[in-house]
């Protein structure tokens, strides 16, 4: 046996160190980033709300968008609870098997996030590209096969890369220098540098980021070319508008997930992986609405609509 290992512990809890290097910051940290956590909030139950009670947005395309909200609700539900109370608190322990199932939540639920918006861009291409075959393909049955598809795509290779990293034996420090279990922090803290462990990781990353970044980029190829093809400006720019919100969103979550995960650990830098991942997984989340629906024309006409109502049954 690699006498490493002879040494190493099964750590009953980690330490999440977060920010704990500038403590004079912690209670400004707490309200800046709770006031993003209920903005946040807002923006995705507002749009999860608007999508299910009105009739007029029951097409596949705000079926999409309302899930998608959904699975950002509980992604950042896993992740910044657990960060503002460590801001608050003197015990930022987490338990090992806590620590295990908060990992395995969020990649499960990033990569359904993954696979949901390569469906997304297959549902924009069908419908620039094939507008007139659009209602027959991408019916109900297939958006609810997408939906579960992504979901069990993201559950199995979670599972499969949380059960893979919480194997390594750990020694030494059980401090994670970062705000959550996040999967470059503990392979840092892992005693063995097996090349198979960190091609495994590699390899489970690609499939949840690299392929599904791949289809949206080659759906919007297609899209690029096909609107290219319509001759007036203002189709033009009707057709661009019903895909930018999420070509935008897609280049922003992919983008960032691509920089922290695809990369060997020998690059792991511990500071500049916590300032990027609070962007990931507290900032875009904020803007996300308002990128893909808050401004969409539809989603206001049907908000005020929705609004109209709640405030007509109070009055009455």
């Amino acid at each position: 046996m690699d006498p490493v290992q002879e040494n190493s512990t099964s750590p009953s809890e980690f330490i999440i160190l977060g920010f704990g290097n500038h403590p004079e910051l912690q209670l400004f940290f707490f309200g800046l980033f709770f006031i993003i956590h209920l903005i946040t909030l807002t923006g995705h139950l507002t749009i999860v709300l608007v999508t299910s009670v009105s009739h007029s947005l029951r097409i596949p395309m705000y079926f999409f968008l309302r899930n998608l909200s959904a699975i950002e609700i509980l992604y950042i539900l896993v992740i910044v609870p657990n960060m503002l109370a460590n801001f608050l608190s003197k015990n930022k322990t987490i338990s090992f098997v806590g620590c295990a199932l908060q990992m395995h939540c969020f990649i499960a639920l990033g990569g359904a996030e993954c696979f949901l918006l390569a469906f997304m861009s297959y549902d924009r291409y069908v419908a620039i590209c094939q507008p007139l075959r659009y209602a027959v393909i991408i019916n109900r049955t297939l958006c609810f096969q997408m939906l579960a598809i992504a979901g069990l795509s993201g559950f199995a290779l979670s599972l499969s890369l949380t059960v893979l990293i919480f194997r390594l034996p750990f020694c030494g420090s059980h401090a994670i220098n970062h705000f959550f279990c996040d999967i470059p922090a503990l392979l840092f803290l892992a005693c063995t540098d097996s090349p198979v462990n960190e091609v495994a990781v590699f390899i489970v990353c690609v499939l949840i980021l690299l392929i599904p970044f791949f289809l949206i980029l080659l759906s919007y190829a297609f899209i690029a070319a096909a609107i290219l093809r319509i001759r007036s400006a203002e189709g033009r720019r009707k057709a661009f508008s019903t895909c930018a919100g999420h070509l935008v969103v897609s280049l922003l979550h992919n983008g960032c997930a691509i920089f922290i995960y695809i990369r060997p650990k020998s690059a792991y830098a511990p500071d500049q992986d916590k300032v990027v991942s609070l962007v990931y997984t507290n900032v875009t989340p904020m803007l996300y609405p308002m990128i893909y629906s808050l401004r969409n024309q539809e989603v206001q006409g049907a908000l005020r609509r929705v609004l109209g109502r709640k405030i007509i049954s109070w009055v009455s």
